[in-house]
């Protein structure tokens, strides 16, 4: 038997990436509204999407708290600025250092899932796979 996933299947999980997981709950909506349980694979990169994007938004969140709570404290907040302009300022072709991890991250796993493979982030896709039952 041929192990690998179909054409719809590998679409729904890269579109899943790009659009930060809503393809992919969509997906498991119209599933179990058809009464059919998506593949094993489907379902890896619809979890691994929509963790990375829950994790994506807590991280954000915390990140410009710590940053406007750390701008009131003097002198600190003249590094904390600097540092933060560091990483926000254009570096390849307008876009930032951190579009360009973002960007070649969400790209990085999309290419992987249409082309039918499991991607791998260390620690987030041990998490997804533990939750697989064996």
């Amino acid at each position: 038997m041929d192990n690998t996933p179909k054409l719809a299947d590998r679409i729904v999980s890269g579109l899943t990436y790009l659009s930060a997981g809503i393809v992919g709950v969509v997906w498991l909506i119209i599933s179990a509204v058809r009464g059919k349980f998506p593949p094993r694979f489907t379902l890896y990169h619809i979890m691994q999407s929509v963790f990375l994007s829950l994790l994506y938004v807590i991280f954000n969140f915390i990140f410009w708290h710590i940053v406007g709570f750390l701008s009131y404290i003097p002198l600190l907040n003249r590094l904390i600025r600097q540092l933060v302009y560091l990483f926000n300022m254009p570096f390849i072709v307008g876009y930032s250092i951190m579009q360009c991890l973002i960007y070649g991250t969400i790209l990085y796993l999309a290419v992987f899932a249409f082309m039918g493979l499991y991607s791998y982030i260390p620690w987030v896709s041990d998490i997804i796979k533990s939750n697989f039952r064996k």
